[in-house]
């Protein structure tokens, strides 16, 4: 579909768009109008990067002096998925534009058209690994390190120099044959890491290379978070993007642990000796090359240079040597370094890059042999760069090993901000989105920027896909917990046990159960296997363990969506933290249902994570527990997220312990997953949650009734194009000074949402009794409407003005004033009255606050105006009065539904003879 959205023309590559979709790109626009960064968090399964990808290119195409699209992902699963969907989006407006200048006539204006849509070139770049296609190089696939040293003892500048001299020096022919041809060719269209492959195969240029070339004028770059955090790689790759560029971090949920990885740094014994024999090989190397009279002049002081980090790499030796935990700062280290050494740490700063200058003057390839003095030459540069921020910890035993004395020293990152700190600061736009970014006003606090604009959105449906339930107690009555006092509670691990069972015996197919920790996990196997409780589960379904070795975790989820699709079902014991929860879906039938036993909490002896905890309240007032929290619940979010894909999907969401009944806790879940728990589920037995999950899935079971959704999860164009003809009337009713919903009934918008009330509930034959031809209605007041406010051409710049945006927005919602766009049915008024609460309807309306609220409650506009007290119209119930009604309902075993008492005709809680009332006399 290609629409208007507030004066923007997006191209979008399907028939029907989300509602949360058009609130997403309209909370973009906003972000991007104003230059600003931006925190949206979108349900799973709404279309989260085709919407990206669709308005940000659109965006580039209206407005030619912004710059590149660099979208950052996790994993190359997650970037092949985006450039799929951009491959999507750029050929349906490649074919939009050829039929424009089809219809214009002009041949110069269809090659115009045809080459302002194939012009664009999208480029993905991963590690050589992933891309190199030379036979010789790939038959170690598996080894990173040695596929990068291969490619460089083929590649570098001084093996081909020698080549020259010695024709039996091997080079890689596909650097060959790109460095001659591939740096001029004219490369267009969209590339995955495959197509990229194929280019290389079929032109015999190096796809590594190609790519790293073309980011330079790509207008879409996709790659790996590391390529914009880790300076040691940004510095390499992202120096030369230009300042205008839009940076995009998809799933961000987690960045701030990226941004501290990238910056922290750990050693201990066997890495120290490592590097001692590194050194002892490039004194040995430099001594060489001085007897040859040969020794170039950038490196005549390399022997001070090794010299000086061979005292460094005896002093950390010294320094590692711990009886107990310590910890200090890194000024306190490079003090008692100097004092110890009696050398100045300074040139400390400068070790990693005078030890990489050194190896590439030395013409070392295998780099990876060095990898020991780089981890040093990078701990070093570290200590000495950032004086805050950091912390040096020492511990007498690596947590591998715990009763084996192994000491180490990490150089720990407290803050995550350093990382992201030069990307914020050369960016115009940094986009961080999720489906797990609740609460919001955590990020800018941990990573220190000030977004222009920040949302939540709720997921519109047409039924009740998600079943979120609270189990808290036992059929004994325990409370369920992991907290540390209950732990090892028999009782407690008894009635997870029979959690487990109970949902494996009411789940068909796949199920998934998320445990704290992989201690607690073995804990409480353990315990299972000697109380039968794991044959109990074996009788209803096949159970497999995610291990700490990736390799066999691997082979069992093969063999787990095996057991699922054959239809014997399965159970998949998981780590909350762990590779499983973060980058494995479990949609459609491999997972049914999930369990979450306990809260991940963070393992809070750390003396890092006590360290960063001390850092954040110290600097950023954040208290200790308010992290936490965040963190642990963040982790929840992103499990029970797993089984849930899209719309079309359906799932349990079980959250095994009483803390999750809390609202504190609760209302730090994301707002999709808030929306759809219900009072009567916070407080549940296993039994009973087995019981509403059986009525849930045999709800589930039935067919859906497409069409039921839409015009009310799924718009037409017809919809969005009546959604933009209603803010068009109401900018020329403002520049005409006259107030919004007060006294303008008979305004176009008005006019518009009107007919949208009944042309919207007409798509699945829901009209009200009355509602004569709500089509034709509301086709003519679009007309109208249009007719006194025309669409801006393409390419226009958008109309709405930047002072909104200026400030963060947290209204989650965009769908201004729309009253009528909701379902205009008297079934589904609960629905809508959630959906309201998060519109930023009205917010100039002189109907006020409360007029928004009387709107929330099931209000027309027109009721509004006319100050009708519709809290006390007995058509429409309390919010006390629907949630003790579902409440009985639900312990009755029926639907809450039902007990909802019919609206008076005209629906919204006034009758018709006062909707005209107010209509005509506002």
């Amino acid at each position: 579909m290609r629409f208007m959205l507030d004066g923007l023309e997006v191209f979008f590559p399907y028939d029907f768009i989300y509602k949360e979709q058009y609130s997403y790109m309209q909370e973009l626009k906003k972000a991007l109008d104003a230059k600003g960064d931006c925190l949206l968090e979108m349900p799973t399964g709404t279309g989260k990067t085709v919407t990206l990808l669709s308005f940000i290119t659109s965006y580039q195409l209206a407005h030619p002096e912004t710059g590149k699209l660099i979208y950052c992902t996790r994993t190359v699963p997650e970037m092949t998925k985006a450039v799929e969907e951009l491959k999507r989006v750029v050929a349906y407006r490649h074919e939009e534009l050829r039929k424009d200048a089809v219809a214009s006539g002009s041949d110069d204006t269809a090659a115009e058209a045809t080459a302002a849509a194939a012009d664009l070139l999208g480029i993905c770049l991963s590690s050589r690994r992933n891309m190199c296609v030379h036979p010789r190089v790939m038959s170690n696939e598996s080894d990173r390190e040695r596929v990068d040293a291969q490619c460089r003892s083929m590649t570098a500048q001084w093996v081909r120099s020698r080549a020259e001299a010695d024709p039996s020096v091997r080079l890689c022919e596909f650097f060959e044959n790109y460095d001659r041809l591939g740096t001029d060719a004219d490369l267009r269209g969209i590339y995955t890491l495959d197509d990229l492959k194929a280019a290389g195969q079929e032109h015999g240029w190096c796809p590594y290379f190609l790519a790293r070339h073309a980011i330079s004028f790509a207008n879409v770059v996709v790659y790996n978070y590391q390529y914009m955090l880790d300076p040691k790689i940004a510095n390499l790759v992202s120096r030369e993007l230009e300042d205008k560029s839009i940076v995009v971090f998809d799933e961000a949920h987690n960045i701030d642990n990226v941004c501290i990885e990238a910056l922290s740094v750990t050693l201990d014994r066997g890495t120290l000796e490592g590097a001692a024999r590194n050194l002892g090989r490039l004194a040995a190397e430099v001594k060489r090359l001085k007897s040859t009279n040969a020794i170039p002049g950038n490196i005549r002081n390399a022997e001070l240079f090794v010299r000086f980090m061979r005292h460094v790499v005896r002093f950390l030796k010294d320094r590692i040597k711990v009886a107990h935990v310590d910890s200090e700062t890194p000024a306190s280290f490079l003090h008692r370094m100097g004092t110890t050494l009696s050398v100045d740490p300074k040139p400390l700063r400068f070790a990693y890059s005078r030890l990489n200058s050194l190896l590439r003057t030395l013409e070392v390839t295998e780099v990876d042999e060095f990898a020991p003095i780089s981890l040093v030459a990078d701990f070093a540069t570290l200590l000495a760069t950032y004086p805050k921020g950091f912390m040096v910890v020492l511990e007498p035993f690596n947590s591998r090993t715990p009763h084996i004395p192994d000491p180490i020293m990490q150089l720990a990152c407290l803050d995550a901000s350093l990382a992201v700190r030069p990307v914020f600061q050369k960016f115009q736009s940094v986009i961080l989105t999720s489906g797990t970014l609740s609460p919001l006003d955590m990020y800018p606090k941990i990573l220190n920027f000030h977004p222009v604009v920040r949302a939540s959105f709720e997921m519109s449906l047409t039924r009740p896909c998600i079943l979120p339930l609270v189990v808290s107690r036992g059929r004994d009555q325990t409370p369920l917990s992991t907290k540390f006092e209950t732990r090892d509670d028999q009782n407690v691990m008894r009635n997870y046990g029979d959690l487990v069972v109970q949902m494996a015996s009411t789940v068909p197919d796949g199920m998934v159960v998320f445990f704290p920790s992989y201690s607690y996990m073995e804990t409480i196997i353990t315990a299972w296997h000697e109380w039968g409780v794991l044959e109990r589960v074996e009788a209803h379904k096949l159970l497999f363990i995610e291990t700490k070795d990736i390799v066999a975790t691997t082979l069992s989820l093969g063999s787990f969506r095996r057991a699922c699709d054959s239809g014997r079902g399965a159970v998949f014991f998981s780590i909350a933290r762990g590779k499983v929860a973060e980058g494995i879906d479990f949609d459609r039938h491999y997972g049914r249902a999930v369990v979450l036993v306990g809260v991940p909490f963070q393992y809070t002896l750390s003396h890092v994570l006590r360290a960063r905890l001390a850092f954040m309240r110290d600097h950023y007032h954040i208290r200790e527990q308010d992290f936490l929290t965040f963190d642990a619940l963040r982790n929840s979010a992103q499990c029970v997220g797993r089984v849930i894909r899209s719309k079309r999907d359906y799932g349990v969401m079980v959250f095994g312990d009483m803390r999750y009944a809390r609202q504190d806790k609760r209302t730090k879940l994301p707002l999709w997953v808030q929306q759809a728990m219900r009072p009567a589920h916070l407080a549940l037995t296993p039994e009973l949650a087995a019981s509403v999950t059986a009525r849930f899935l045999r709800e589930m079971a039935q067919p859906e009734d497409a069409e039921a959704a839409v015009g009310t999860s799924l718009l037409r164009l017809e919809h969005v194009k009546s959604l933009e003809a209603a803010r068009l009337a109401d900018e020329a009713t403002a520049e005409k000074g006259v107030a919004v919903g007060g006294g303008a009934a008979g305004s176009a918008a008005d006019a518009i949402r009107e007919a949208l009330a009944g042309g919207f509930a007409a798509e699945g034959d829901r009209a009200k009794p009355g509602s004569s031809d709500p089509e034709h209605a509301a086709a003519a007041a679009t007309a109208e409407a249009m007719a006194a406010v025309s669409y801006p051409p393409r390419g226009a710049a958008g109309a709405t003005g930047l002072g909104a945006t200026q400030q963060s927005v947290s209204a989650p919602g965009a769908f201004s004033g729309l009253g009528g766009f909701l379902d205009a049915d008297d079934e589904d008024d609960e629905d809508d009255a959630e959906w309201m609460h998060v519109l930023p309807a009205a917010a100039s309306s002189a109907a006020g606050t409360a007029g928004v609220a009387a709107v929330s409650a099931g209000a027309s506009a027109a009721d509004v105006a006319a100050g009708e007290d519709v809290e006390d119209d007995p058509g429409v119930l309390s919010d006390e009065e629907a949630l003790a009604a579902q409440a009985e309902a639900e312990a009755e075993g029926l639907e809450a539904s039902s007990r909802k008492r019919p609206a008076p005709e005209g629906g919204r809680g006034l009758s018709a003879p006062k909707r005209a009332k107010a209509a005509a006399d506002p």
